[in-house]
């Protein structure tokens, strides 16, 4: 019998995929975080373009130039942070930058924090690096719970604490206020911040998104063009931080990976440096599909909070019921599988048609009902 790493062996495949992989020909899929909406045309013609001219080969471990510097000019422009070519690695979407941070950054034992409940790959990548997840209770509220992150940062093992906002499965979005506590909090005890902002683009509601590197050095920023463009497939991300952190960060990547899919830097650059409407027409039809499906829940008495932002409401179910649903042929996930404190909990993933939402109220109905 194969002797298998402990490493691998002590994580398991995602229970989101679980139940995406699990969904029948007649199933209405809640369970997935990826937009219904197609790659806009001006991205795809890119593409075609990149193909035309022969950008098949290899491109620089970290990406070709021109993207850097068009993510290290989006970063300054909109998140008002001082960055430059040097600043940016382009990495196969958000996991990538993920997976290389946590990597270039952690020793075997060490620790990394994240919301209990929280993305299922934040544990998973600390326990392939040979750290060990520590998950923090958020408050009742879904929040971030500040003294409850001091209390984990003062742990010396700590050296990670991941932050997610707009957060998924939760769909809160923390205040200016939480983030600069929780950058300088985590700056004090030697703590390096991940910031996961690949929901930047859809707070709803007026809420405000702040990059969590606005106030501090010890940040890294991760993103990807897998939301906000509707570019899941294309395995596009970035992660930005200091030179030093890119410099390890690209051992890496040059190793694992060597370099994103050319093709798809090209599309990625048209992305971020053409025509933006598409961002705006999706953001108005996810906040017009999350009033819809939180009304029906409330409707049928089922709690569930406001999501602020993202793609996602996070209802209270417990898993009979969530079982029953998934027999009723609508997908949607445990809140278990975002950590032990989701568990009574439920992620249903807006991310699909008002058509399909209005439906999977009515199966939901027989169920409760």
């Amino acid at each position: 019998m194969t002797d298998f790493s402990e490493r691998v062996k002590s994580i398991d495949i995602s229970g989101i995929r679980k139940m995406f992989e699990a969904a029948g020909p007649n199933a209405i899929n809640m369970g997935l975080g990826q937009p219904d909406f197609d790659t806009p045309e001006n991205i795809k013609n890119a593409a075609i373009d990149a193909l035309k001219k022969g950008y098949t080969g290899y491109t620089n471990n970290a990406g070709i130039d021109e993207l850097r510097l068009a993510v290290a000019d989006k970063l300054k422009r909109e998140n008002g942070l001082n960055c430059g070519l040097k600043n940016v690695l382009i990495t196969a979407g958000g996991s990538g930058a993920l997976h290389a941070a946590i990597q270039c950054l952690i020793e075997d034992g060490e620790k990394v924090v994240f919301n209990n409940p929280g993305f299922v790959s934040y544990g998973s990548l600390a326990a392939l690096a040979g750290g060990k997840p520590d998950p923090v209770a958020l408050r009742p509220d879904l929040h971030l719970d500040i003294e409850a992150l001091k209390e984990h940062f003062a742990d010396k093992k700590t050296k990670v604490m991941v932050l997610n906002s707009p957060a998924n499965p939760t769909g809160m979005v923390e205040s200016q206020e939480t983030i600069r506590a929780v950058v300088e909090s985590a700056a004090d005890y030697g703590v390096t911040v991940i910031s996961d902002e690949v929901y930047e683009k859809f707070c709803y509601d007026g809420v405000g998104f702040v990059s969590a590197a606005k106030f501090g050095d010890n940040v890294i920023t991760v993103n990807a063009t897998s939301k906000t463009y509707a570019m899941t497939g294309w395995r596009i991300g970035y992660m930005a931080a200091s030179e030093e952190i890119i410099g390890e960060a690209v051992k890496v990547q040059q190793y694992s990976l060597a370099c994103p899919t050319s093709i798809a830097q090209y599309a990625a650059l048209e992305a971020y440096t053409g025509d933006q409407s598409s961002i705006g027409v999706m953001k108005k039809e996810y906040e017009a599909r999350r009033n819809l499906l939180i009304k029906g829940l409330h409707d049928l008495g089922i709690e569930v909070a406001m999501p602020q932002g993202a793609f996602y409401a996070f209802p209270k179910l417990d898993l009979d019921t969530i079982m029953k649903i998934v027999a009723a042929d609508v997908i949607i996930t445990p809140g278990k599988a975002f950590g032990s404190l989701g568990e009574g909990f439920a992620r249903m993933s807006y991310a699909t048609s008002q058509k399909n939402i209005i439906e999977a109220l009515k199966r939901i109905e027989k169920v409760v009902n």
